[in-house]
């Protein structure tokens, strides 16, 4: 379990350095969507990359058997990219990614609480919500300058 935590930390880091990167080079090339889609690009190359490499190629005959809102997913990442490269050169990575988590905590906890989209379920008792909440407080504090 260990292993999980620690690849989630590591996705966490990246996700600040994602948005720091892409705003820049949206700011310098002039085009936010644009390097969205310079993102997306190298994203889906280094995907399909990982993908050949390991077991998951043969994967693709089942994706037009799946349920089709399954797929909303990349509507998500895309919106995601494209508000954080746009936004973070105005508002600041840091506000940008606050209420990125923010959003993440409502979310999680409305996912695992009624095991939406097939998740584990994990109920929304008094003490986790008091973790979020003091999680929430925790990255409001972090903006405070």
């Amino acid at each position: 379990m260990t292993h999980y935590a620690a690849i989630m930390l590591a996705a966490g880091i990246g996700v600040p350095i994602l948005a720091a990167l892409n705003a820049a080079l949206g700011k310098l090339i002039g085009s936010p969507t644009t390097a969205a889609v310079i993102l997306f690009a190298i994203a889906f190359g280094s995907s399909a990359l990982v993908m050949v490499v390991f077991p998951g190629f043969e994967a693709l005959s089942k994706v037009a058997q799946a349920p089709k809102h399954l797929l909303l997913a990349g509507v998500l990442i895309a919106f995601y990219v494209l508000s954080i490269t746009h936004v973070a050169p105005h508002f600041g990575v840091g506000n940008a990614v606050f209420f990125v988590l923010l959003g993440q905590l409502i979310s999680t906890a409305a996912i695992d609480h009624f095991g939406l989209f097939g998740a584990q379920v994990t109920p929304l008792t008094l003490m986790r919500a008091g973790g979020i909440a003091v999680m929430a407080i925790g990255v409001a504090i972090t903006q405070l300058a």
